[in-house]
């Protein structure tokens, strides 16, 4: 993992967002990290393309479609989004893009406050096992993982990324 440095993938991710925004015509955008790390990265983004609406932050704990399996956080925060969604362009923000059940999640309660014009992922980290039709528009790595291995973000300083191995099955002798 130690190639994978946080602060190249924030810039290899910023550089794409502001070609994909030059290409596309989109001028203010909203962004929206997902918390936790989503808004992490949002932050350091944001500050690097040096947007003028304030960062908007979801948390989709509520919006989940795997409570059985992981339960609710006791401390769940509320999303906040200082402006409308209402056609507007919004770069939505991810730490690690998975399975895309997160994203789905991100997207149903963005669209509970309106519907945006569009809607652009940016993702750290694009992973395999992917279970829903979901692609990030601008990513800064790709990794093909092991379906038990996992990666995450700790932080929010420093910001770094670790892997977690599957712990193997103790035999007896």
């Amino acid at each position: 993992m130690s190639n994978l440095n946080v602060a190249d993938l924030l810039k290899t991710v910023a550089t794409e967002l502001k070609r994909h925004l030059q290409q596309t015509g989109i001028e203010k955008p909203l962004m929206i990290g997902i918390h936790t790390g989503g808004v992490w990265i949002a932050k350091q983004l944001h500050r690097e393309l040096g947007l003028e609406e304030p960062l908007g932050t979801l948390n989709i704990s509520f919006y989940r479609d795997d409570f059985t399996r992981i339960g609710v956080h006791p401390q769940v925060k509320p999303s906040r989004l200082p402006v409308t969604v209402e056609n507007r362009h919004i770069i939505l923000v991810d730490d690690v893009l998975q399975t895309g059940r997160t994203i789905r999640a991100a997207l149903n309660e963005i669209f509970d406050y309106g519907r945006p014009a569009s809607v652009t992922l940016a993702v750290l980290v694009d992973r395999s096992g992917r279970e829903l039709p979901v692609e990030p528009t601008v990513t800064g790595t790709h990794l093909e993982l092991d379906a038990r291995q996992q990666i995450k973000l700790e932080g929010p300083e420093p910001l770094r990324l670790i892997l977690l191995e599957p712990e193997l099955p103790v035999t007896q002798e």
